[in-house]
């Protein structure tokens, strides 16, 4: 029998406010433990919680961007569920009006199709504490709570069970991180589990419409955690059902050192959470002219930044995908390009040397020696033929160790390219009348000593010559 697998995400996006949803204090990472908490994400007695608008904002930044349905009255509730790391002994949530609805997102499949992957909601609410488990044996039988965690703005983005397959979902996934970079509103760091995942997974033969009972993986924090968990899960349901088994829905925690999954506990429902509107929260009213604004805010998405660079700037489909892969690398692009003029040498130099060189010193673009404006400088000398392309590389590397600019740097070492046909021509003679045997040779019908005149004339010249020229001029040279 042949099954098919059915797929659904949740994802958990932290988003970049610099407070708390529903109090002031930080949301740094890496504090010392229960540093940032304050009555409200204590939950002491009294305390209430005040949602913050910036939060909301962001929410409302994702939701356009994954062409959601911004509700304009939604409501938040209480997730009630006990654990040590829940200090309110329930989490403030949103269950019946959640802030966004009713979105897609389109990825690419690998036979170059699209597919749409529906999303059912995106929901606001507060992230847990950490529980840190005793790893020596002094300490192995206890556990400490930080709650510095406990109250971080979450926005919980829940896909339609759209994905057929370990690839897909890490698409969507990819596509999905993507976008709340782009957007700012998360840092999509899966380490530090500000973009964490948690996949349904379930298997049925195919044919059959009913879906099958779903297992709920958790503990992903890497695109290659994702794509063997699931993998591993789908085999784990087939091998059971066709044993005689029977899949029971359930939470499992994945493994990475092994690559197996355990059983943590049984799936709840939600009627298990007892979810009710919170009394310490009036309900969100968001109007259509703060939705409006907030679209007007929007970057420009990576989907629309690559057709955009391959219909106007002529980029081929993979540089325009490797430049819009990452904002920061795409508005630096985009700015060098309005002053250079010339997309894909400004493409080949951003993809190239300058990558090679923020590579080698571990830094990001934003922090790259070489500004856009450098850069474009550097490639309009390129492009007006004051410098040859292997030239130039010796004039980034100057300007990566020096911060100036390529004019200068051309000026101070001379490093203009000889553009006037008299003096190529004149090197030329000088090379032909200093190797007569070659020349005969070559004129005989060795044609491969044509690389032997052309390395001539350059180091005649100081490698100054301009190849184009130089190569047109001595093929008539030559040739007699």
């Amino acid at each position: 029998m042949r099954y098919e697998t059915v797929i659904g995400l949740e994802v958990h996006a932290q988003l970049t406010t610099k407070t708390k949803i529903f109090c002031g204090c930080s949301t740094e990472f890496g504090q010392t433990p229960n540093s940032q908490t304050c009555p409200v994400c204590l939950a002491l007695p009294g305390a209430l919680p005040v949602l913050n608008q910036k939060a909301v904002e962001l929410a409302i930044r994702t939701g356009l961007a994954t062409n959601c349905q911004i509700a304009p009255r939604s409501i938040f509730a209480r997730k009630n569920y006990f654990y040590p790391d829940l200090p309110k002994g329930y989490q403030i949530s949103q269950f019946e009006l959640p802030v966004c609805e009713h979105g897609w997102l389109d990825i690419d499949l690998e036979s170059g199709e699209k597919k749409r992957i529906g999303i059912t909601r995106a929901h606001m609410e507060e992230d847990a504490g950490k529980l840190i488990h005793g790893d020596t044996p002094e300490t192995s039988n206890s556990s400490l709570v930080d709650l510095n965690r406990a109250c971080t703005p979450l926005l919980e983005i829940v896909s339609e069970p759209d994905m057929r397959s370990a690839d897909e979902a890490v698409g969507y996934l990819k596509k999905l991180h993507q976008i709340v970079v782009y957007l700012g509103v998360c840092d999509g760091n899966l380490e530090e589990g500000s973009f964490r995942c948690d996949a349904n997974v379930s298997v049925r033969p195919y044919g059959q419409e009913e879906f099958g009972t779903r297992a709920e993986l958790k503990n992903l924090n890497s695109f290659r955690f994702i794509k063997q968990a699931i993998e591993y899960e789908v085999e784990r349901q087939i091998d059971l059902i066709e044993s005689g088994g029977k899949v029971v829905q359930e939470t499992r925690l994945f493994d990475s050192n092994t690559g197996m999954s355990r059983s943590m506990r049984g799936k709840e429902d939600a009627h298990d959470y007892r979810y009710f509107p919170d009394p310490d929260l009036v309900p969100l009213v968001i109007s259509e002219e703060w939705v409006e604004e907030v679209r007007a805010t929007l970057p420009e998405l990576p989907e629309a930044k690559r057709s955009r660079f391959v219909a106007e700037l002529g980029l081929t489909a993979y540089d325009a995908e490797v430049l819009a892969a990452d904002r920061e690398v795409a508005d630096y692009f985009d700015a060098c390009v309005v002053l250079a003029q010339d997309a894909k040498t400004c493409a080949n130099w951003v993809m190239g040397d300058l990558a090679a060189f923020l590579n080698k010193d571990g830094l990001e673009i934003g922090e790259s020696k070489v500004d856009a404006t450098a850069l474009a400088g550097l490639v309009t000398r390129i492009v007006d033929n004051t410098i040859s392309g292997k030239i130039a590389k010796d004039v980034f590397e100057a300007m990566w160790a020096s911060g100036e600019s390529a004019d200068a740097i051309i000026e101070q070492k001379g490093l203009r390219q000889i553009t006037d046909t008299g003096a190529i021509e004149k090197a030329i003679d000088d090379v032909m009348a200093k190797n007569p045997g070659q020349l005969a040779d070559y004129r005989s019908g060795k044609d491969k000593l044509f690389g032997f005149f052309v390395g001539q004339v350059m180091k005649a010249t100081g490698g100054k010559a301009n190849p184009a020229q130089l190569n047109d001029l001595l093929k008539k040279k030559l040739a007699g």
